[in-house]
């Protein structure tokens, strides 16, 4: 078998909080192959984020090990990675074109290059128009389009989202969907996609990791089965997609009974 191009191995992190040990996660272990969709869902709180923080090198693990290509993940970010995070983090005083264009910056692209790459990252993510808008004139399915492409025009081979859809709406979600979709069918990046939510995991993921609630344990690595490529509307409607969807929920649902 391939090496994993990710490798989570007995995960493990405590936070402090004066007096207090908070445990948050506590023996995860999981892997996740080279252009592989991963999803990580579980109740709040159980440490989704947290891991993907660690994988990111945000956060130093208490115990256990992460290896990426083989390395062991220290403190400093793997320079393959990239990181879309939940909130949209575009800058507000710079405009679409310039805020997308910043990690081109920061590695000394020349500007011809930058301009050229920056016109095809606006066209994929369809924001012709709007090069010269500020973040608060955007709607918020705008400006994580914005933070999406501004990590996706760096060709990151690694990408780690944390929940980047879960403060918008219904029919906005849908369509980022599908622009992930089709963004990720002709990249191919390796992905660790932090979500709440169910259905957006099996939407898009591969494989889904389901956390037990803090501190959180893998409780089930699960195969998602639905073929692709995926129509992110009448997959909802399919009865493979509502199976596995009771299959997952069968096991995750557990996770949410109030215990005495």
């Amino acid at each position: 078998m391939a090496r994993p191009r990710i490798a989570v191995r007995d995960l493990s992190k405590t936070f402090t909080q004066g007096p207090r040990e908070i445990p948050a996660v506590s023996g995860v272990s999981f892997d996740v192959s080279d252009k592989e969709f991963v999803a990580i869902v579980g109740p709040s709180g159980c440490g989704k984020s947290t891991i993907l923080n660690m994988i990111g090198s945000l956060v130093e693990p208490s115990g256990g090990e992460i290896l990426i290509d083989g390395e062991r993940v220290g403190m400093r970010p793997a320079p393959q990675i990239g990181y879309v995070f939940q909130k949209d983090t575009v800058f507000p005083w710079r405009t679409v074109e310039r805020n997308i264009a910043l990690g081109l910056e920061y590695r000394g692209v020349s500007g011809p290059e930058i301009r050229g790459r920056v016109a095809e990252a606006v066209k994929l993510a369809g924001l012709e128009g709007f090069e010269e808008a500020f973040p608060a004139t955007l709607s918020g399915g705008m400006r994580q389009r914005v933070a999406l492409m501004r990590s996706l025009i760096v060709n990151p081979e690694i990408l780690l989202m944390d929940e980047p859809f879960g403060a918008l709406d219904t029919h906005t979600k849908l369509n980022l969907h599908a622009e992930l979709l089709a963004l990720w069918g002709a990249r191919h990046q390796t992905v660790v996609f932090v979500t709440h939510d169910l259905s957006e995991a099996i939407t898009l993921a591969d494989r889904i990791v389901v956390m037990t609630r803090r501190p959180g344990t893998v409780k089930l690595v699960y195969d998602v089965k639905l073929p692709r490529p995926r129509d992110v509307i009448r997959l909802r409607e399919s009865e493979e997609y509502l199976r596995e969807y009771g299959e997952i929920w069968h096991t995750l649902g557990e996770e949410f009974e109030v215990r005495a």
